[in-house]
């Protein structure tokens, strides 16, 4: 008989070793690497399969059947719906609304007379129920159940009627028989993910597994499942506001890089229609350092504020604080200032700011980011009703970017009356239709002066002031 080698695996990557070490090589964390028993393959194993039937390519498509849960947000993110016979995996931080969010979906799809079953593996049915009565769903007939093994969950979830969906909260408390590891190891992680997606690809049914997510907000537990699921959907918020993202960062039957914006409310989670009016709520239009982001989300245009302060520093390194903006995004930006500008931010902090709680993290905001920056150093307030979008480059030029009729029109619907774009942005007359001003920009010498001309200061308090004429030569 063969005898059983063992493994050492990192619970956070996956990956393997040959041997015990505190740190891990592949993601670097310490004291993640676990001994795992591998078997030996047996007779069974290696026995010879059996021949099936090849297709072409050629043949009749039809659009995936859907499973519509009536939460405009999600069904959003989804591409329209659940498809059945499909396996999503939700992640996100612990007590940000994930469970939440799963009662109201599976309460719209039981009060429409699919069968439903809710599987807990972390709280007892009576939690569950709490929050469900909390949320005013304790009449939907949802099937409950506080379980952890996956060969008794199968064996229920085949007993009678189809189940249109199956909730698994959360997959790291699942332990299957196959493996011989513990329960959240990355043997049992993945082989229980691997047993429920057989199950759904067999039967239809739709089956959502729940994942928590390390410090850097990562599923935690193996990649592989997330290259197994159809569908990886993260759930993200702050917990010094009261409104939550869910984002696709993988979809085979929708798009990637969709958002769906709730608001937590005493009544759970509430959709926000329009998730740029409430970005933008109670801002300060005539505080110098904050400019208006016409950005992207996937296919969705939202307007961001970006904030920025820049202060005389009284230390030998400035500060640079960023959130919600790349740090070496802004290091890019206050390096073209001050080189193709002839501004100076060298004896300044830099903070910079996305109001909210999102993240910018497109190329296109650049354009805001510099006119809050100019706008602080300036202490000149921008217009209150003009939007900024472009990208900008290291030669000082502002480069086109994508979707402008999207954002003119987002725009336009919220009030604002003028737009900053690159020069060489391509428009039609359908983006000039939005009733909103274009005013291109080719440099960020023109951004500078533009802002310059609306300073307050004399020049003997700002002496980092930019001039107000370009420089000679430049177009």
């Amino acid at each position: 008989m063969a005898k059983a080698r063992s493994s050492f695996v990192c619970q956070n990557c996956g990956a393997a070793t040959n041997r015990w070490q505190g740190r891990c090589d592949a993601c670097g964390d310490w004291n993640t690497i676990v001994e795992e028993s591998r078997s030996p393959p047996t007779a069974s194993r290696l026995a010879r399969g059996r021949a099936f039937d090849l297709e072409g390519l050629a043949g009749e498509s039809r659009p995936a059947p859907r499973a519509v849960t009536g939460i405009d947000e999600f069904d959003r993110v989804t591409g329209g719906g659940f498809v059945p016979g499909s396996v999503v995996l939700l992640g996100g931080e612990p007590g940000i609304g994930k469970s939440t969010l799963l009662i109201q979906a599976c309460a719209n799809l039981a009060l429409r007379g699919d069968r439903v079953i809710y599987i807990s593996g972390e709280e007892a049915a009576a939690q569950v129920r709490l929050r469900a009565a909390r949320l005013g769903l304790a009449h939907a007939p949802v099937e409950l159940a506080a379980a952890t093994q996956v060969e008794d969950i199968l064996a229920t979830c085949g007993a009678g009627r189809q189940a249109a969906l199956v909730v698994i909260d959360s997959i790291q408390t699942m332990h299957t028989q196959t493996a011989d590891s513990s329960p959240g190891t990355v043997t049992q992680v993945r082989a229980s993910a691997q047993s429920l997606l057989r199950y759904a690809k067999l039967s239809g049914a739709i089956v959502i597994l729940v994942g928590h997510v390390t410090k850097d907000g990562q599923v935690a537990g193996p990649r592989v499942v997330e290259h197994m699921v159809d569908a990886v959907l993260s759930f993200e918020g702050d917990g010094a506001h009261h409104f939550r993202i869910l984002r696709a960062s993988k979809n085979r039957f929708g798009a990637t890089g969709e958002i769906g914006v709730f608001e937590m409310t005493g009544r759970g989670l509430a959709e926000v229609a329009n998730p740029s009016a409430l970005f933008l709520a109670g801002r300060d239009a005539l505080a110098p350092g904050a400019a208006v982001l016409a950005g992207m989300e996937g296919q969705r245009p939202l307007l961001l504020e970006i904030q920025a302060l820049v202060a005389p520093s009284s230390l030998g390194t400035p500060r640079r604080a960023v959130v919600g903006f790349d740090q070496s995004r802004l290091a890019m930006i206050l390096a073209v200032l001050e080189t193709r500008g002839g501004l100076k931010f060298a004896a300044h902090d830099v903070y910079l700011n996305v109001a909210g709680g999102l993240r910018a993290d497109e190329p296109a905001a650049d354009l805001a980011a510099a006119a809050a920056l100019v706008s602080s150093l300036c202490g000149a307030p921008l217009p209150p009703e003009q939007v900024y979008f472009g990208e900008i480059g290291l030669s000082g030029a502002v480069r086109p970017i994508t979707h402008t009729g999207l954002r003119l029109k987002e725009a336009g619907k919220l009030g604002f009356r003028s737009a900053a774009l690159p020069q060489a942005q391509q428009t039609n007359n359908e983006d000039r239709s939005a009733g909103v001003a274009l005013f291109p920009c080719p440099h960020v010498e023109a951004l500078i002066c533009e802002i310059a001309r609306r300073s307050t200061r004399r020049p003997k308090e700002t002496p980092n002031a930019p001039p107000v004429e370009p420089k000679p030569g430049r177009p």
